[in-house]
C-alpha cells in the first residue's frame, strides 16, 4: 500500500492533479471537489452492481440457473468494476497523502479495533 501511496502522489503530482494549496479556501475547494468526486466513483461502483443484478435477473427469467447467471453477469462488469475501484482508490489516496495518512498502517489498525469490538454484529456479512 505505501509503494500505491507513492506512486499515486507521483502520478497526480505528474498530471497537475494535485490538492490546491495556495490558500485555505483553495485547499478546501480542492479537498471538497476530490471527495466530491471520489463519492461520485463510488456512485458507478454501485451502478456496476446494479447492472449485474438486472443482468442476472434477465437471465434467470429466461431460464438460466441462477448461479450460472449470476456467474456470467459478474463476469460482464469485471473489467468496468476494477476501473471503478481504481478511481476510487485514486482519491483516497490523493486525500490520504494530503493528509499524511499511512493507509496500511490505518488499514491494519482498524482492523484490529474492529475485530477487538465488545458490540459486535453477529452473522452479518460486510
Amino acid at each position: 500500500m505505501k509503494n500505491l501511496q507513492t506512486f499515486a502522489q507521483e502520478f497526480q503530482k505528474e498530471m497537475g492533479w494535485e490538492i490546491s494549496t495556495a490558500s485555505y479556501q483553495d485547499t478546501r475547494a480542492s479537498l471538497l471537489n476530490n471527495y466530491m468526486l471520489l463519492t461520485t466513483e463510488v456512485a458507478e461502483v454501485a451502478e456496476e452492481l446494479r447492472k449485474s443484478f438486472n443482468q442476472t435477473n434477465r437471465a434467470i427469467g429466461e431460464g438460466m440457473d441462477e448461479s450460472e447467471a449470476f456467474e456470467k453477469a459478474k463476469a460482464m462488469i469485471k473489467e468496468d468494476l476494477g476501473k471503478e475501484f481504481a478511481d476510487c482508490i485514486a482519491y483516497i489516496t490523493k486525500l490520504a497523502n494530503y493528509f499524511e495518512v499511512d493507509l496500511e498502517a490505518s488499514f491494519y489498525a482498524k482492523m484490529e479495533e474492529v475485530k477487538n469490538r465488545s458490540n459486535k454484529d453477529i452473522g452479518v456479512s460486510r
